[in-house]
């Protein structure tokens, strides 16, 4: 029998101080998250960033925590349930990092009779630090439970004609008529991992800013950039009438042009109205609803822009998950 595993980032299970750091810790050890050498990742880590870092992401947290809980474990939840109605094909959750576990929802299906399981990370574009940990992790776990399984993937679907549609319909809503500019934030990524996620390791920077990356299944540049061209496209919107960015970043080599630096220029250039949306994610989290909706807003608001509109993720749209229900 098939199943169905949908699996998302992840975040705390609470508010407290250890929750936080336990998220963190697990979070940025990841070796495709912050790749450097053990021994330097894990004195960044222990020594350096969580100590001094984890009270300022439980403040970020505190400001979108509702009364159930994560708003990104809520939402994958919702979407879940919504996905099961649609389909009779058993489905299950699991995040990343922290609970519900990954090990669980593979648990769940397997007692439930499943024994080939389709693995949909939720994350449109293929990036070594999302889609590849995900499916190691997959690996690592199907290899411990000792199971006969069928595992299938979906590395990514950042063209796919149904999703560009539903992304661009939940868009629509937040554009208005004397809207100057949409802009796609996406979640950065240090350079280097362009190249790690290529087999052959020849990702060429040079092409790939051609919009002539010969990469394309592995190059996460070049699929941002494709799916706000879709998107655009599908809005009937001009080359000048549409930007893309990137968001999050920590430290020197990240993609370029950052975010922030954009929200801060904008307003003197004549971008006076702008809708900000962020198709790294399809469920609203903190680097939607605190870093985007909340610092961003400030940002552009305090350098002279007089409206932002922030467009959610699909989170639990009815076309978002009959898209999901097409893919599976």
């Amino acid at each position: 029998m098939k199943g169905i595993l949908l699996i998302n980032l992840g975040s705390p299970k609470d508010l407290d101080d250890k929750s936080i750091k336990e998220f963190l810790i697990e979070f940025l050890s990841d070796d495709l998250v912050i790749d450097y050498p053990k021994i330097i990742q894990q004195t960044l880590v222990r020594g350096v960033i969580v100590p001094f870092r984890y009270k300022n992401t439980q403040a970020a947290y505190e400001e979108i925590w509702s009364a159930k809980g994560s708003p990104l474990i809520e939402m994958s939840k919702n979407v879940s349930k919504k996905l099961q109605d649609k389909i009779s094909t058993p489905v299950e959750i699991g995040m990343r990092y922290q609970e519900p576990s990954i090990e669980h929802g593979l648990r769940s299906l397997v007692n439930k009779g499943c024994n080939e399981i389709k693995v949909i990370p939720l994350y449109p574009h293929y990036a070594i630090s999302t889609t590849l940990t995900t499916k190691l992790k997959v690996e690592e776990i199907v290899h411990n439970l000792d199971s006969n399984l069928n595992i299938e993937y979906v590395d990514h679907f950042y063209n796919s004609e149904n999703y560009i549609k539903a992304l661009s319909s939940s868009i629509q809503n937040y554009i208005k008529p004397e809207t100057d500019l949409l802009l796609f934030s996406y979640h950065g990524i240090p350079k280097r991992h362009l190249k790690k996620a290529t087999p052959e390791r020849n990702h060429s920077e040079e092409l790939c800013l051609k919009s002539q990356c010969v990469i394309k299944e592995f190059c996460y540049r070049h699929q941002v950039m494709e799916t706000s061209r879709l998107c655009a496209e599908e809005l009937n919107l001009s080359e000048d009438q549409w930007k893309v960015s990137f968001q999050s970043r920590v430290g020197p080599g990240w993609l370029q042009p950052f975010t922030d630096k954009e929200l801060e220029k904008l307003p003197s250039l004549g971008v006076k109205n702008i809708t900000v949306t962020c198709p790294s994610f399809v469920s609203d989290n903190l680097e939607t609803l605190e870093e985007i909706n909340m610092e961003a807003r400030e940002t552009f608001m305090d350098n002279g822009g007089e409206e932002f509109n922030y467009a959610p993720c699909l989170n639990d749209d009815e076309s978002w998950i009959e898209f999901l229900a097409s893919i599976c």
